[in-house]
């Protein structure tokens, strides 16, 4: 499980931070959970996942979105859900963009959840100001 005390949750490769998250669907509680590894990507809005990932969480199709990439091109793709997503002491639940071959976390998830990026360590963490509980802003 994501989120044990001492456990390692994250990976640098050439500068990009990844992390681990659980992903597990919330309507099938007999589907075991997910550890991956992800992007963290805060020029990324969504959550997205390529299709083994929503196999294997058994994901219902929700409808296709239009999604423009980084390359700037445009591609029609699937919109599953829900979907749990679990980072040490928080949580939070999303739909997901079907596309690509590794897990991206967007900002959507990680403002969600009140996780923070620290670049010079190359990390995803935690809010150190809100430690115990997620805060957001809502008006």
């Amino acid at each position: 499980m994501v989120g044990r005390q001492g456990e390692k949750r994250y990976i640098c490769i050439m500068g990009l931070i990844y992390t681990k998250l659980a992903l597990s669907n919330p309507r099938k509680a007999d589907f075991e959970a997910l550890e991956v590894t992800a992007l963290a990507d805060t020029g990324a809005l969504h959550l997205c996942i390529p299709s083994h990932i929503a196999i294997q969480l058994g994901l219902e199709e929700l409808e296709h979105r239009e999604v423009t990439i980084a390359d700037g091109s445009q591609h029609k793709v699937p919109y599953m859900g829900p979907i749990k997503v679990s980072f040490a002491n928080r949580s939070c639940y999303v739909g997901a963009l079907v596309l690509g071959d590794e897990v991206l976390l967007g900002a959507i998830p990680m403002e969600d959840m009140d996780l923070i990026l620290q670049p010079a360590l190359r990390k995803v963490t935690v809010n150190p100001q809100n430690p115990n509980i997620a805060v957001s802003i809502v008006k």
